[in-house]
């Protein structure tokens, strides 16, 4: 069952805006996070949520998509997230440190995989502006932006392959937008 969610758990750059995510979805997906095991305990993230549209707006217009393919615009208009989740770290209760890096990254994938499991699909975004997003929601100088997780219902295809150039593992669309994400052969990951 986890084989299956990781599966279809995706980088999503397309979505259905009709269908809304809410806030108990999102308060929900926080619940798993919350759980999480975290570095020492300390437990020092909290989470900005935001499925209004004019919250998700906001966002959106901070946020840099698919770095990879500059030539593109994505998410499509028409495609965009209808949800955010935005992982902070608060600095008065722990102080920043690279350990606590690895926790946003477990909360992450562990919000993505339970996403997928309520039938939503998401994307981790680290290219976003910070000193904008804090300055948009008065957030106070010891709660630090790390991660933006976009969600919604996916609208696209995603198609996983296999790397055939060992050191090319960028992804591509083809001519119908298919999403195309060259995976490593297990062979060639086992030391």
């Amino acid at each position: 069952m986890i084989r299956d969610l990781a599966e279809k758990s995706r980088s999503w750059r397309g979505y259905d805006e009709s269908r809304a995510v809410t806030k108990e979805e999102l308060c929900e997906l926080v619940e798993c996070a919350r759980r999480c095991p975290a570095a020492a305990n300390k437990q020092p993230l909290k989470y900005l949520l935001a499925w209004e549209k004019e919250k998700v707006d906001q966002i959106f217009a901070l946020t840099g998509w698919a770095g990879s393919l500059p030539d593109m615009t994505l998410p499509h208009p028409g495609k965009h997230p209808t949800a955010f989740i935005v992982i902070c770290h608060e600095t008065n209760w722990a102080p920043e440190g690279p350990i606590f890096q690895i926790d946003v990254g477990i909360v992450a994938q562990t919000m993505l995989l339970a996403a997928t499991e309520m039938g939503l699909g998401g994307i981790m975004i680290g290219n976003f502006r910070r000193e904008q997003l804090c300055e948009q929601f008065d957030l106070p100088d010891h709660i630090v932006p790390k991660l933006v997780i976009a969600l919604g219902k996916p609208d696209e295809t995603v198609v996983l392959t296999e790397v055939t150039d060992e050191n090319d593992t960028k992804y591509y669309r083809d001519e119908n937008d298919v999403h195309y994400v060259p995976k490593r052969k297990l062979e060639d990951i086992i030391l």
